[in-house]
C-alpha cells in the first residue's frame, strides 16, 4: 500500500449526499424558521458557538422536545463549572426514545454473539418489555433518584433494564462481566444502588467465563441492594442458587404486562440520568454523572447531524457496556435507527467477524477503534473481497487517532465511496465533540470538524488559541453533557481539578491537539504524555503512526522520562507478532521510521520488548501510570490493577523499573 501523507484529499461527499443529509435539513430549517442564512459548515459552526442560547434553543425547538414543563432559561450563566441548562424545564429521556415508534413493527434492536444468534427485535417488542421491566422495578421500590447497576454484557436485556430505569427517573449505572471484581465494588459501592442486574457468565474468543461467584461477591459488597435481577445468559437454565434473594430475567418481564402503556417520570432537565466512571487506572474511578436533558440534547444533536442516523439506518459500534460508547450507541434508538449489539471478541474466530455482522445485518454505519482497523491493515485484510458491504455509508472509529494509513485503506480495502469520520471526545462528556459532518471531504488523518455547540479550541501555554499549532484540547463555553457534578463530590473540588485547574473557568480535556487553517483536526494523544525531546514536543500517536509501518510489530507504547540534568530517557516497549522476536535489524527499521515520520531527535533512547502493553478495560494504552512507574513510583500508587484487561502485563514494566533503580 503506497503512503499517504497526512492532510492528503481521500474523499468528498456528493451533491446528493449532502442533499440528503440531516444536518442540510437543518440548515434549511434555521433559513426558514429564524431567518439564517449558512452557506458552509464553518459559517454554522460559528454561529453555533458564539450564540449557543440560540443553538440549543433551536435544537429544543428542531428536534421537538417533549416537556412536561418548558424552559424559560436556556443557561444560567457561562461560568464553568456551575453552569445550568434550561433549568425550569422536566422531561424524560426515555419517553423520546418510544416517541412516535412505540408499537411499529420495524426492527428496533439487531443483537447478536458468540452465545446467540442474529436476532431482531420490533419496537413494538421493545416497548412491552420495557413496560413490563418497569412494573417490576416499580414494585420493587424503585423510585426517582434511585440508583439501579447492572454487570452485564451488550445484550438485549441490557437495553431493556437501562430504559426501564430511566422511564422511571432512576439511575443507571453498568460494568461490563469482564471487568475484575474490585473494580466493580469501586464503582457500585460509592453509589449506593438499590437494584442489581447480572449474568451468569459470557463467552469470548470461544471461551466461556462463569461469573456467578463474581456476582454474589459483589451483590454481597453492596449493603444498599434490595433486589437482584439475574439474567441467564452462558447457561440458559441456571438458576443463581448462590444469589440468596433473586428474580429471574423471565419472571420480571412476565406476559402480562404486554397490553399496558409505560409511563414517565419527568424529571428536571439537570438531574442525573447514568453514572460513568473514568478508567480506575490510579486509585478510585470517578463517578460522572450526567443529565437526562444534557445527553438527550447532545446525543440527538450529534447523532443526527454528525452520524447522519436516520430512520433507514443500521448504526453499530464495537462496545462493551463498561465504555461510554455503549450508552452512546443506545442513543442511535433516539434517531429512530436500528441499532446492532454484538457481545463477543470482534477478532473471533478471525478478523473478518465484524465485515461478516455487516454484511449479514445490512449495517449502515460501522462504529470501531482505531486499533481494530490498523489490525485488518497490518493483516492486509481487504473485506470488499470477501463481503457485501453496499449498505455501508460510514466508517467510524475512537479509541485512540486513526493514522493517515488507517484512513487510506478503508478507502482501498473496504469502499471507494465511503465516508471516514475519526472521531475524539470521551467519557467525561459522554459525547465526541470532534468528529465528522457528511457534508465535508475527508482528510487522511484528520478529523472532519469540531462538533455543533462545542467551543472547541487548541490552546497555548499562555491560555491562547492558536492555528496550525499544536495545543492544549480545551473547551471554552459550557456544554450540556459535561457532568453535572461527580457522586458524592460535596464541594465540587474533585470536579474542578479534574477539568479546572489548568486554565481557570476553561475545561482543559488533557488532549494535544492542532486545529488547521481549513478548520479539520488532528489530535496527538494525551498532553500529559507528550514526548519533548530538546524542545520539540510531538504526541505519541505520532510514533505508534511510525513503529505501525514495522510489520514485525503488533503494538508499542512509548514514554518520556525526565532527568535530573534537564535531559530525558524515553524507552520504547514493542509486542511482536507472533512467531517474531525483536532483532537487532528490526530495531533499526523501527528507528528509520521514527526518524523518517517524525524527526531525528525522537528517536527512543532504547527499544524493549515486551509480552503485553498493559490497558484499561476499555483498550487504552497505560502511558501515564507507566511513565510514573519507571520515574520510581510504586506500582500501587500508580495504578489500580482492578481497573486493567491485562494486569499481569505490569510484571515486566515493574522489572524494567527495578533495573533503572539498580
Amino acid at each position: 500500500m503506497k503512503q499517504v501523507s497526512e492532510g492528503t484529499l481521500l474523499w468528498e461527499p456528493s451533491n446528493e449526499r449532502k442533499k440528503n443529509s440531516k444536518i442540510n435539513h437543518y440548515i434549511h430549517w434555521l433559513k426558514q424558521h429564524k431567518g439564517l442564512d449558512f452557506q458552509n459548515y464553518h459559517s454554522l459552526w460559528k454561529w453555533s458557538v458564539n450564540e449557543i442560547e440560540a443553538f440549543w434553543s433551536s435544537i429544543w425547538e428542531y428536534f421537538e422536545i417533549k416537556a412536561k414543563d418548558t424552559y424559560q432559561t436556556v443557561l444560567t450563566s457561562h461560568q464553568m463549572p456551575g453552569a445550568k441548562w434550561f433549568p425550569e424545564a422536566t422531561l424524560n429521556y426515555t419517553e423520546h426514545i418510544f416517541n412516535k415508534r412505540a408499537f411499529s413493527e420495524q426492527p428496533a434492536i439487531i443483537h447478536t454473539s458468540e452465545i446467540r444468534t442474529t436476532t431482531e427485535v420490533t419496537w413494538q417488542k421493545l416497548y412491552q418489555d420495557t413496560v413490563a421491566m418497569q412494573h417490576t422495578l416499580k414494585n420493587l421500590g424503585i423510585n426517582k433518584g434511585d440508583r439501579v447497576v447492572a454487570y452485564v454484557p451488550n445484550i438485549y436485556e441490557s437495553v431493556v433494564a437501562f430504559l426501564a430505569t430511566a422511564s422511571l427517573g432512576a439511575i443507571w449505572s453498568s460494568a461490563s462481566p469482564d471487568f475484575g471484581t474490585q473494580s466493580v465494588i469501586d464503582r457500585f459501592q460509592q453509589i449506593e444502588p438499590k437494584v442489581f442486574f447480572t449474568v451468569d457468565g459470557y463467552r469470548y474468543g470461544g471461551k466461556d467465563f462463569d461469573r456467578t461467584e463474581v456476582a454474589s461477591t459483589i451483590e454481597a459488597s453492596l449493603p444498599t441492594l434490595e433486589a437482584t435481577i439475574a439474567i441467564p445468559y452462558l447457561d440458559k437454565e441456571a438458576t443463581f442458587q448462590q444469589l440468596p434473594s433473586v428474580t429471574l430475567w423471565k419472571e420480571a418481564i412476565p406476559s402480562q404486562h404486554q397490553d399496558q402503556r409505560l409511563s414517565f417520570e419527568y424529571v428536571s432537565f439537570n438531574d442525573p440520568l447514568w453514572v460513568l466512571f473514568s478508567s480506575g487506572t490510579t486509585g478510585k474511578p470517578k463517578p460522572i454523572v450526567q443529565s437526562q436533558g444534557g445527553i438527550l440534547l447532545e446525543h440527538l444533536k450529534a447523532l443526527t447531524f454528525h452520524v447522519d442516523l436516520g430512520e433507514d439506518d443500521r448504526f453499530f459500534w464495537f462496545t462493551t457496556t463498561g465504555w461510554m460508547m455503549w450508552n452512546f450507541l443506545i442513543s442511535g434508538l433516539l434517531t429512530g435507527s436500528t441499532i446492532i449489539l454484538y457481545d463477543g471478541n470482534p477478532g473471533y474466530p478471525t478478523k473478518e467477524k465484524l465485515w461478516k455482522l455487516a454484511e449479514e445485518t445490512k449495517m449502515t454505519v460501522l462504529g470501531t477503534s482505531a486499533s481494530y482497523i490498523t489490525a485488518c491493515m497490518k493483516d492486509k485484510f481487504q473485506p470488499k473481497e470477501l463481503f457485501n458491504l453496499r449498505y455501508l455509508k460510514n466508517i467510524s472509529s475512537t479509541g485512540s487517532p486513526l493514522p493517515p494509513e488507517g484512513f487510506q485503506w478503508c478507502y482501498e480495502n473496504v469502499k471507494k465511496d465511503i465516508w471516514i469520520a475519526s472521531a475524539s471526545g470521551g467519557t467525561d462528556v459522554c459525547t465526541a465533540f470532534i468528529l465528522g459532518c457528511p457534508i465535508l471531504p475527508v482528510y487522511a488523518g484528520e478529523l472532519q470538524c469540531r462538533s455543533l455547540g462545542a467551543k472547541i479550541e487548541s490552546f497555548n501555554e499562555q491560555g491562547q488559541p492558536e492555528i496550525e499549532n499544536v495545543g492544549e484540547l480545551v473547551l471554552t463555553e459550557p456544554f450540556p453533557s459535561m457532568p453535572i457534578y461527580f457522586w458524592n463530590d460535596t464541594n465540587g473540588s474533585r470536579l474542578h481539578d479534574s477539568y479546572f485547574d489548568v486554565f481557570p473557568g476553561i475545561w482543559c480535556h488533557g488532549d494535544y491537539l492542532k486545529i488547521t487553517e481549513r478548520n479539520t483536526c488532528i489530535i496527538y494523544g494525551r498532553s500529559d504524555a507528550t514526548i519533548n525531546r530538546g524542545g520539540i514536543r510531538i504526541g505519541t500517536s505520532e510514533i505508534y503512526r511510525a513503529v505501525d509501518h514495522v510489520q514485525e510489530v503488533a503494538d508499542s507504547l512509548i514514554v518520556d522520562i525526565p532527568k535530573i540534568d534537564g535531559d530525558s530517557f524515553v524507552p520504547l516497549f514493542v509486542v511482536m507478532k507472533e512467531g517474531y522476536e525483536l532483532t537487532t535489524e528490526i530495531e533499526e527499521s523501527i528507528k528509520k521510521h521514527i526518524r523518517t515520520h517524525c524527526s531525528p531527535r525522537h528517536v527512543p533512547t532504547g527499544i524493549h520488548q515486551v509480552s503485553d502493553l498493559p490497558k484499561t478495560l476499555n483498550g487504552k494504552k497505560l502511558e501515564i501510570p507507566v511513565k510514573k512507574l519507571l520515574m520510581g513510583k510504586p506500582a500501587e500508587q500508580v495504578v489500580n490493577k482492578g481497573a486493567l484487561s491485562n494486569a499481569d502485563s505490569l510484571e515486566s514494566f515493574v522489572a524494567f523499573a527495578q533495573q533503572l533503580k539498580a
